[in-house]
């Protein structure tokens, strides 16, 4: 269990949180959730005894032990994977390089031995014999080989170190996990053996993630971190949100009535107050005028843009025809004689591990690169607009402020005042639209190109990896805005929610080729895993 109390935490004076009072309890579950630079990695590393609060404690009792998912991906290049995940419980891998450095002694001495004996005894109370055994159970878990655990970490690509530091978080049975962003680099299976893990697990488990699916699967509790606040809610990530926005709804109409009588009144007391048999009951309202005050909502740091696209002319019937399309890069071949045909009313998410594949197919279809064979044949009436995964090309050297980057793409009739109306709902307000987007963030600089696609009008529209660097609020005003849209959406995402919600239609490249399934994404799994060889 973890107890916070009076909890606080200020920066040049700025309070990011202050006043928390929370428990953590065994057993469950707790997502933390909240805008980007609200601090929900700030407060992890507070919990975790790595960041000092301004004021209050945290209270964590002395036989818990805490185990914390490491970010950086190169602390244990030294060591050996097996080494690394041991690790994640330092008293014994402690305990067992001490009882190798004893063994390996040439003088071994009696007191060497009363030693050596102490030291097995805790070992095998640490349930020490078994760890290698659990290493391999939790690497195998993650999709990695066995044949890795003697290997250095130094030798292993980031996709799989992230697994091993996750192993090293998970490993020994710990009374409670910090993990932030636990999901990243992991393929789907992957995250499935870590929702099964997490479930199944007795202790406390705090977790920073921007994956819904993820957090809806996993969690028993919300905790949201806004208005300098951190609060605790009973439930997963979905009953948080419908719950909030249910809030804000019954607000507003509370404020609307309010208003509504406010001014019922204000037009009595003027028209009859110069009266005197209605003196007396004008009055009696202006006094009840002054009792009513519209209950303002908190400001909340957590906004989300509004991202909605719209079509200039509806696609006719004939929308993409692709036949044996084949590109070959830095000597491997990507895509292999692909044929496929998209219709009206398609919205396809291409997922897999094979980014390189699906961006190649984007890129050819966009016209940007020539494919090696094969041919592709878009219909007359279609328009596209393009999601490409790397940005880079729109910003990079470029001094122009956001609103006159955008000025490039509206229409040429576009005011001023417009397009600063536009920029404002997707969260560039005031002076925010001048500055030059060379500068943006990577959140800031997806919102510009998701302005860029709205400003054309497309009716087929091409998105890979949208979600990427976004936070909660943006990737579902994202994933609504495409759900909406009336026309033809060719995706590529990881978040396992938007590509459920969006897509009626799935395509995975495969070693063995292209997987095209007319269905949803749990379908497609569920299939998938069906006919698993």
């Amino acid at each position: 269990m973890i107890t916070v109390s009076n909890l606080s935490l200020s920066f040049s004076g700025q309070a990011l949180f202050k006043n928390v009072d929370l428990k953590f309890t065994e057993g469950n579950c707790y997502g933390v959730i909240g805008a980007n630079g609200a601090g929900k990695s700030t407060f992890l590393r507070i919990l975790s005894g790595e960041l000092e609060p301004t004021g209050g404690e945290v209270i964590i009792d002395a036989k818990n032990r805490m185990s914390v998912l490491k970010q950086d991906h190169f602390a244990f290049d030294e060591y050996t994977v097996l080494d690394t995940i041991i690790m994640g419980n330092r008293k014994l891998y402690d305990i067992m390089k001490q009882k190798d450095a004893l063994y390996a002694k040439e003088d071994f001495t009696e007191e060497d031995g009363i030693l050596a004996s102490e030291l097995e005894y805790e070992f095998s109370e640490m349930n020490g014999w078994d760890a290698e055994t659990e290493a391999g159970k939790l690497l195998q878990g993650l999709g990695l080989s066995l044949d890795l655990l003697e290997q250095t970490m130094a030798s292993l690509p980031v996709r799989d170190k992230v697994k091993v530091l996750l192993a090293q978080a998970l490993f020994g049975e710990p009374d409670i996990i910090l993990l932030d962003e636990p999901t990243n680099h992991l393929d789907n299976d992957s995250i499935t053996w870590l929702e099964d893990f997490l479930m199944d697990y007795p202790g406390t488990v705090i977790v920073v993630s921007h994956d819904r699916h993820f957090l809806n699967n996993v969690c028993t509790h919300i905790v949201d971190v806004d208005y300098n606040q951190i609060k605790i809610y009973v439930g997963n990530y979905d009953f948080w949100y419908e719950s909030s926005q249910l809030m804000q709804r019954l607000i507003k109409e509370q404020n609307r009535k309010v208003e509504d009588k406010i001014k019922d009144l204000q037009s009595f007391i003027a028209r009859f107050s110069a009266n005197k048999s209605k003196s007396r009951q004008a009055t009696s309202r202006r006094k009840l005028l002054d009792k009513l005050s519209v209950e303002e909502m908190p400001a909340s740091s957590r906004r989300y843009p509004f991202v909605a696209f719209t079509m200039d002319r509806e696609p006719g019937k004939e929308i993409l025809t692709v036949e044996n399309l084949s590109k070959t890069v830095d000597g491997v071949k990507v895509l292999d004689n692909v044929s496929f045909r998209i219709n009206r009313g398609d919205k396809v998410g291409f997922v897999g591990e094979n980014e390189i594949a699906v961006t190649t197919l984007f890129q050819i279809l966009m016209e940007e690169i020539e494919p090696d064979e094969g041919s592709f044949k878009w219909g007359i009436s279609t328009s596209r607009s393009y999601f490409p995964k790397d940005n880079s090309a729109y910003f990079d050297g470029c001094r122009l402020s956001i609103l006159d980057w955008i000025r490039q793409y509206a229409p040429p009739e576009a005011l001023d005042s417009y397009l600063r109306g536009f920029l404002g709902k997707m969260l560039f307000s005031g002076d925010d639209v001048l500055k030059p987007v060379e500068v943006l963030s990577g959140g800031e600089k997806v919102r510009c190109m998701l302005s860029r696609m709205m400003m054309f009008g497309s009716n087929v529209l091409i998105l890979d990896q949208p979600t990427n660097h976004l936070d909660l609020e943006s990737i579902t005003a994202v994933n609504n805005g495409l759900t909406a849209f009336k026309g033809i959406v060719l995706f590529a995402s990881y978040d396992h929610e938007f590509v459920e919600t969006v897509a009626n239609r799935i395509m995975e490249f495969t070693p063995d080729g292209l997987i095209d399934r007319l269905s949803t994404y749990d379908e497609y799994l569920e299939w998938k895993q069906q006919n698993r060889k």
